[in-house]
C-alpha cells in the first residue's frame, strides 16, 4: 500500500511538472510583453477572490495607517498584478535581461542605474553581499550579474508546491550564476562562496523565525540576520539592488554604493545595526513603489516578535492590531 501511495504520488507530481512546463510553453509563444499582460490581469482580476488578500489588505492598513480605504485596495490590487506579470515572466528569464552596458544608448526592455558599482564589485578580488527585496521582478539582479560575469550566488527560497519549485529551478539555473537554497546547513555553503573572494545576493524582506528584531514600515519585524553577520566577519562591501517595474512592460535596476553599516564599541559592524540599516533602505524602496511589493506574506507577526524580544531581555512597544477584512 504504502509503495502505490508513492508510485502514485510520484507519478501526480510528473504529470503536474509536465502541466506546468505546457504551461510555461505557451507562455513563451505568447513572447515576454503579452505574458507579462496576461498574468497581471488574471491575478489583479481574481485577487478579490483569493484568501491571502486579507492579509494583503491588513498589512497595507497597517503600514500606511491614515490611508484612505479606496487606495489601500488599489495597492492590493496592484501587488497582485506585480505577483501575476512576476509569475508569467519566468517564462522568459533567459531573455528577460537585454540591457548592454557597453552600448547604454541601445533600446532595451532593462535600463542599469548604478552599472557602475557592477564593475567595481567583478574587479575588486573580494568578497561582496547584495540584499534585495521582493519587488517588481526580483529575479533580474542575478541574471544582471550573471550576464556580466560577476562571480555571484543567489540565495532563494524554493516554492512550497515541489513540482513548481523544480521547473523555477530548471528555468533558474538556466539564467542566473550559483544557486544556494536556504535551508538548513545553507550558510556553509554561502560562506565557503565568500571565503574564494564570490558575492552573495539575497532577498531580506521576508520574516525570519530565529531572526533579529528590526523596526520595518513602523513596526517590529524578525529579521534574517546572515548578511549582517558575514559582513561582520568579512568586512566586506554590501549594495543594495531593486528593480523598479516601469510602464510599457519594461524595468530598472538601481545598485546603491556600499553602505557604511554601523559599528560597534569595538570597531566591529554591529550585525542588529547593520540589518536595521539594510532593511530601512528596502522600507524606502517599498515607500516609493508600494504596489511592486509582495503584501500577502506575513512579515509582521507579533506573537513571535514577543517571544523573540522577552527572550533577548529587549522592551517593545505595543503593536496594533489590524482585522483582516
Amino acid at each position: 500500500m504504502r509503495r502505490l501511495k508513492t508510485l502514485a504520488a510520484r507519478a501526480g507530481a510528473a504529470v503536474m511538472i509536465g502541466l506546468i512546463r505546457a504551461l510555461f510553453a505557451f507562455l513563451r509563444l505568447l513572447g515576454p510583453e503579452r505574458s507579462s499582460d496576461l498574468g497581471g490581469w488574471l491575478l489583479r482580476t481574481a485577487s478579490p477572490l483569493i484568501p491571502v488578500n486579507r492579509v494583503a489588505l491588513a498589512n497595507i492598513r497597517a503600514a500606511f495607517p491614515d490611508m484612505a480605504e479606496p487606495e489601500v485596495r488599489r495597492i492590493a490590487r496592484g501587488a497582485w498584478e506585480n505577483l501575476g506579470r512576476t509569475a508569467a515572466e519566468y517564462a522568459h528569464l533567459k531573455t528577460l535581461f537585454d540591457y548592454d552596458y557597453l552600448n547604454p544608448d541601445a533600446f532595451s526592455r532593462v535600463e542599469v542605474a548604478g552599472i557602475e558599482h557592477f564593475v567595481g564589485l567583478k574587479d575588486d578580488a573580494k568578497p561582496g553581499l547584495i540584499f534585495s527585496a521582493h519587488l517588481a521582478n526580483w529575479e533580474l539582479p542575478a541574471i544582471c550579474a550573471q550576464a556580466y560575469d560577476l562571480d555571484t550566488t543567489a540565495v532563494f527560497r524554493a516554492p512550497n508546491d515541489p513540482a513548481i519549485a523544480a521547473v523555477v529551478h530548471e528555468i533558474r539555473s538556466g539564467a542566473m550564476g550559483g544557486l544556494a537554497a536556504a535551508k538548513q546547513g545553507a550558510a556553509f555553503a554561502m560562506q565557503g562562496v565568500l571565503e574564494r573572494d564570490g558575492h552573495l545576493g539575497m532577498l531580506i524582506d521576508q520574516h525570519f523565525t530565529r531572526g533579529v528584531i528590526v523596526p520595518f514600515m513602523g513596526r517590529p519585524a524578525l529579521t534574517n540576520p546572515i548578511m549582517g553577520k558575514f559582513a561582520r566577519r568579512f568586512e566586506c562591501p554590501v549594495h543594495g539592488v531593486r528593480v523598479i517595474r516601469l510602464p510599457n512592460q519594461r524595468f530598472k535596476l538601481e545598485l546603491t554604493p556600499p553602505l557604511d553599516l554601523p559599528r560597534d564599541a569595538a570597531g566591529e559592524i554591529d550585525v542588529q545595526g547593520a540589518m536595521a540599516m539594510m532593511t530601512a533602505v528596502v522600507e524606502g524602496w517599498v515607500r516609493e513603489h508600494p504596489e511592486q511589493w509582495l503584501w500577502m506574506h506575513r512579515r509582521w507577526r507579533p506573537n513571535m516578535i514577543a517571544a523573540g524580544a522577552a527572550g533577548a531581555g529587549v522592551s517593545v512597544a505595543p503593536i496594533p492590531v489590524f482585522k483582516a477584512t
